[in-house]
């Protein structure tokens, strides 16, 4: 039953037939077409991250200049803002799955909620870490209660929050659904974390990139800080894909040993 009802059709599936976009989406609910797409993808979304952010940290780290107020201190700035900007990404590929699992029922949605969940743990984890080591020699403390750090604080949670959820309850449907209603709920905490710095007088620093304005920041700095970035964000892609893929095998592997033990 718990393979059954995660990678096949509901009753809810069944009974009500999909939207435009719900059969757009649907495509992909095949866990035999998602694993040979993922195969093909797998090596190039790896490759792809590999790449850019070692060619992103090597020129940030060695070759980009100091700042002339941080001095090299800056340097932190080219791990710390992408996992930063993946921390909210990723929540927010958290709440997309979490809509199409409530709202299409899309067979793979709760799984790749479920594999998300840790992988945007983890950046949001290393984004407070490299903030913590940035403050200290900045701010002159270890961590302070900036509005900034606060919301990817409480981010950090939510996260932790929707992985205990998934797996709280016997029936793996249920933690699916209420996963999903959390992620909905603090997805809230994400344009918080945007604009925190606007609202509120805080310690961190205005954005120094943003989508109305040239960038702030010396084009010395911007560029191996964008192509980091894009490491990093392939790289949060291929532990997806890589995570999702095992959980579509385990499952299956599962619905398989659960038919044969059926049918001994």
């Amino acid at each position: 039953m718990e393979a059954s009802s995660t990678l096949a059709p509901t009753p809810a599936t069944t009974l009500v037939p999909p939207t435009a976009g719900g059969r757009s989406l649907h495509r992909f609910a095949n866990p035999g077409r998602f694993l040979r797409i993922a195969a093909r993808a797998q090596p190039w979304l790896t490759g792809v991250a590999l790449a850019a952010s070692l060619v992103g940290l090597g020129w940030g780290l060695f070759w980009a200049p100091a700042d002339w107020q941080q001095g090299d201190a800056v340097r932190i700035m080219f791990v710390h803002v992408p996992a930063a900007w993946l921390a909210s990404f990723g929540y927010l590929a958290l709440a997309a799955c979490s809509v199409a699992s409530l709202i299409w029922r899309h067979p793979l949605a709760d799984l790749a909620a479920a594999e998300i969940g840790p992988v945007g743990a983890g950046f949001t984890a290393l984004c407070l870490v490299t903030g913590s080591l940035w403050g200290k020699p900045m701010w002159g403390a270890w961590w302070v209660w900036d509005a900034r750090l606060t919301s990817v604080l409480v981010l950090f949670f939510l996260y932790l929050g929707h992985i205990a959820l998934v797996r709280a309850f016997d029936d793996p449907v249920r933690g699916y659904r209420a996963g999903a209603i959390l992620a909905l709920v603090g997805a809230v905490n994400v344009p918080i974390i945007k604009f925190s710095v606007d609202w509120w007088n805080t310690l961190h620093q205005p954005a120094s990139i943003t989508l109305t304005g040239a960038p702030t920041m010396a084009a010395a700095m911007l560029w191996p800080l964008l192509m980091v970035a894009i490491g990093f964000q392939f790289a949060f892609l291929a532990l997806v894909v890589a995570r999702l893929r095992a959980a579509v095998i385990e499952r299956r592997m599962r619905g398989l040993l659960m038919a044969r033990a059926a049918g001994a």
